[in-house]
């Protein structure tokens, strides 16, 4: 019975999303939304391209995953071994393709324990103004809490703050020391 509800309430919360963006402009190269499947997976894989009203395109390939794979109350699963940290690109706030499935896990845990909530970090490199790295700091994670949406989880159960520059996880100055630094942490 939960679980039905719980299905019944994913499934509404993904049109209510989708509903949502019809409002928004879609950018001229990119209206389309493309879907896949493939008959022996039970995935299907959707890309999105939003606007946002600061005219930020966020481009999201969803997974829509089958309701058998959410992870129940139940499960004694450790979010730990997931992983906590989304990297990202210089100067972008795409999802790359490699943290995918880590946010799959994540939100299928956040829909199936509601009372659950999580705070998105933000952060960038030293590179740029404060004020800049505040911004995309901010878009980052709000990308993250829009993957997290669309895959179902509930709006109330996310916040989202950006630091910026201020909260380096690497101090050096390497292109390998940025790149940790461009993330957004689950708290």
């Amino acid at each position: 019975m939960a679980r039905s509800k719980l299905l019944t309430a994913a499934a509404l919360s993904s049109a209510i999303v989708l509903a949502s963006c019809a409002g928004k402009t879609v950018s001229d190269d990119t209206s389309a939304t493309s879907t896949a499947t493939s008959p022996e997976s039970t995935t299907t894989v959707e890309t999105l391209v939003l606007e946002t009203d600061d005219d930020v395109a966020l481009n999201l390939e969803i997974e829509q995953v089958e309701p058998d794979t959410l992870i129940e109350e139940s499960d004694e699963m450790n979010m730990d071994l997931v992983g906590d940290l989304v990297f990202f690109d210089y100067d972008k706030a795409d999802i790359r393709a490699e943290f995918r499935e880590m946010l799959n896990t994540r939100a299928a845990y956040l829909v199936a324990n509601p009372n659950i909530e999580v705070v998105l970090e933000g952060h960038a490199d030293e590179r740029g103004t404060r004020e800049y790295n505040l911004a995309l700091g901010e878009r980052r994670a709000k990308q993250v809490a829009t993957y997290l949406q669309v895959k179902g989880v509930s709006a109330g159960q996310i916040d989202v703050v950006s630091y910026g520059e201020e909260m380096p996880l690497a101090l050096g100055k390497s292109e390998s020391d940025y790149a940790q630094n461009r993330r957004v942490k689950f708290k």
